[in-house]
């Protein structure tokens, strides 16, 4: 399992924190050499030069997302550089979370552009070159959000269930270029996410995951362990990859019982907003001095 990826060349959007860079420290580690596209180009710069310190093949690449000529470019670069691309982590994303009704269509447009554009423009400048080079590996990161209900996520879910949509159907159609495609779909991964959406994301009220005091954060699933085990099910080809395994048990709740989850939803949307009321009633106690 661990020389799958050996001389593998990867593309990872978003690979400067989180998710993204733990996937490159794991192919990395794996012998894979590791693009690691961001727009924090400081930020991928020094997670690649900690990478070559350590033994591994990593360069960083500014890239964002949201610009499809840009994204167009880092892959013509990735293949005049090593003639091939064998994996493209479709990673970089954003959380925007409140309310439904807190939402502006700003809000929409944003979380559009990174996490359904970005995509699909990660799809547009990859596909037709593994198609060509006969061979290649998709991987788009939704999340378990793209799996079920999230009351007070409602645009980072409508996005993640894109995803999901989306690879599905690309993976039908590849397989017959010899090109795969799978999604991860993963739980609470201790990443920035968690604090507002992560660097660039947006809080729009009580926000579900995205308001996770520090004990909650400490019991979510170790984004390094998270990228060795989703590797792991790249390697065998998963479809969709949920992770950490708990979450398979809810995703399998959901898909029997929509009545069974959609209350457990309920309950614990319930059970936020009053946590979140009792959390701003403390700070504003606390600021008054009462």
């Amino acid at each position: 399992m661990l020389r799958t990826y050996k001389d593998a060349v990867c593309l990872i959007t978003g690979g400067a924190s989180g998710i993204g860079e733990a996937l490159g420290r794991e192919l990395a580690g794996r012998g894979a050499r590791v693009m690691l596209a961001d727009r924090s180009p400081d930020e991928a710069a020094r997670v690649a030069s900690e990478i070559g310190a350590t033994g591994g093949t990593a360069e960083s690449v500014q890239l964002d997302v949201r610009d499809a000529e840009a994204f167009e470019a880092a892959v013509a670069r990735v293949m005049r550089d090593h003639g091939r691309i064998d994996y493209l982590f479709n990673n970089a994303g954003i959380g925007v979370g409140g309310a439904f009704e807190e939402h502006t269509l700003d809000d929409w447009r944003y979380i559009i552009d990174v996490n359904v554009l970005g995509v699909v423009y990660g799809c547009h400048a990859a596909y037709p070159r593994m198609i060509e080079q006969g061979f290649g590996h998709i991987v788009n990161t939704a999340s378990m959000a793209g799996q079920c209900a999230t009351p007070g996520l409602a645009a980072y879910g409508t996005t993640k269930h894109a995803v999901v949509g989306l690879t599905r159907s690309l993976r039908i159609e590849a397989a017959q270029h010899g090109v795969r495609a799978s999604a991860f779909c993963p739980g609470v991964i201790n990443t920035r996410i968690l604090d507002k959406g992560g660097e660039f994301g947006r809080v729009r009220g009580p926000a579900g995951v995205f308001e996770l005091d520090a004990t909650d954060t400490k019991r979510a699933m170790d984004v390094s362990e998270f990228a060795r085990k989703a590797l792991d099910q790249v390697a065998q080809n998963r479809e969709i990859i949920v992770l950490p395994f708990m979450w398979t048990i809810l995703r399998w709740i959901d898909r029997l019982s929509e009545g069974a989850m959609g209350r457990l939803q309920t309950y614990l949307y319930k059970r936020m907003n009053a946590e979140s009321e009792r959390r701003a009633q403390k700070h504003e106690s606390a600021g008054t001095g009462s």
